[in-house]
């Protein structure tokens, strides 16, 4: 009797992702940086065809790895989809604080923040887009979301750096809101409208 390769699928059960092999163990020693290139992946399938289409093989294509490569780190599209989400907001959020590190003291933070909005909602839309994919993916599955959750405090403990935490988190929600907006629509919105919601909420 032949006995199954590690990688191959329960033949009892045709949707199980196949089992953890020897090999992907190995091949993950011998590339470190593996995990982190599946992640990543996942974020550009997400983009490509969307949240529901998302399949351990579809990551695989895009990595260059192998099956078993995706199904040895992640047993579960859940477990793939919350690695997604977390490297989409670690990278959101180096972002942000790179941004943040180039501000100019005692500089003008509502503009700084408007002209933040129309960059991810102009040459950066197609990101921002994704990472929504992701973070509303959590709303039926919930075990994404700490993972949202954890962005969300990231970016308000962010903003609560150059005000306080209770305008940090309003700002925070407020950021969100334009990109939300702003992705569902084809035109930009207008700068002045923009800037002026931040300066209400900064009272400036």
């Amino acid at each position: 009797m032949t006995t199954p390769d590690a990688t191959t699928p329960d033949a009892t059960n045709p949707g199980a992702a196949p089992a953890r092999s020897n090999g992907a163990r190995a091949a993950g020693q011998r590339d470190p940086d593996r995990r982190q290139r599946i992640a990543r992946a996942a974020i550009d399938v997400v983009a490509e065809v969307g949240v529901e289409k998302l399949t351990h093989r579809r990551v695989a294509a895009a990595a260059g790895v192998p099956l078993g490569s995706t199904t040895y780190y992640f047993k579960t599209l859940d477990d793939l989809l919350a690695s997604a989400l977390r490297q989409a907001a670690d990278d959101d959020v180096e972002h942000l604080r790179t941004w943040a590190a180039g501000l100019d003291a005692g500089g003008d933070l509502a503009e700084a923040l408007a002209e933040l909005v129309l960059h991810y909602l102009g040459p950066a839309r197609a990101q921002t887009a994704v990472e929504h994919q992701l973070y509303i993916a959590a709303l039926h599955r919930p075990a994404l979301q700490h993972v949202s959750q954890e962005w969300d405090t990231a970016l308000a403990d962010l903003f609560a750096g150059y005000t306080d935490a209770g305008t940090g988190r309003a700002l925070s929600v407020l950021f969100c809101g334009w990109q939300l907006q702003g992705i569902v629509r084809e035109q930009l919105p207008e700068r002045r409208e923009v800037e002026a919601s931040f300066r209400r909420q900064l009272g400036r």
